[in-house]
């Protein structure tokens, strides 16, 4: 089997969550339940990689991520994930830096959207990969229309991702804050749910909903393996 490589740490509890994805998905497309997949993962401070702003601190952040892909491509990965939505914000710069493939998770979800039929979603995600064009415009771009942000939605998105999910904090609370809002989304039209977050598994059940939910951590492991 090829080496995969992944950037983590961006939170570590999404790196467990990919680490265990892959795993599976590896004894599962094998059918050996003693499979493991070869891995090599380097994990960073996410302390100094939230809530960026500025364009000191992306600029900072592609420098970081740009390096711990050659890292990775050093040590023998055949190609490299991101494991964070919005550290995709600094994808062209990672992808530059090194000479194999790095895979891009909105790619990956709107491959699984088009193969699903779904042509008009909502995006779930922190403010920047709500808001801004890096992770949208690849889902657009394959045809799918978007429901545009709500603003009180962002910020209670942005309040528990990175006030709980990130610190490994899952509450009663915030499953039901994602419910009512699953829920006002599909009475606004959305044919499904994009989890553009890695945490958001922690507090949505993908298998309990009515409207599709495409969780972008799952799917991104499943190109890996």
């Amino acid at each position: 089997m090829r080496k995969i490589g992944l950037i983590g740490g961006l939170s570590w509890f999404s790196t467990k969550t990919y680490y265990d994805h892959i795993q599976h998905g590896v004894q599962t497309k094998l059918g050996n339940q003693q499979a493991s997949a070869p891995m090599i993962i380097d994990s960073l401070d996410s302390s100094g990689l939230l809530r960026l702003s500025g364009a000191e601190d992306w600029s900072r952040a592609a420098h970081q991520l740009s390096e711990s892909a050659r890292r990775l491509e050093a040590a023998g990965s055949t190609a490299i994930i991101i494991g964070a939505n919005s550290m995709h914000k600094v994808y062209d710069d990672v992808a530059r830096a090194v000479s194999v493939p790095v895979l891009h998770i909105a790619d990956c979800v709107a491959a699984r959207m088009v193969e699903k039929g779904c042509k008009k979603a909502a995006l779930l995600g922190t403010r920047n990969v709500m808001l801004e064009s890096f992770y949208r415009q690849k889902l657009i771009a394959r045809d799918i229309e978007l429901l545009p942000p709500n603003m009180t939605r962002v910020e209670a998105l942005d309040r528990i991702i990175y006030g709980e999910l990130v610190l490994g904090k899952a509450t009663r609370q915030s499953e039901r804050e994602l419910k009512s809002i699953i829920t006002m989304l599909e009475q606004e039209g959305a044919e499904g749910i994009v989890l553009g977050c890695t945490e958001l598994e922690m507090i949505v059940d993908v298998d309990a909903n009515v409207l599709p939910i495409f969780d972008c951590t799952a799917i991104h492991a499943e190109h890996a393996v």
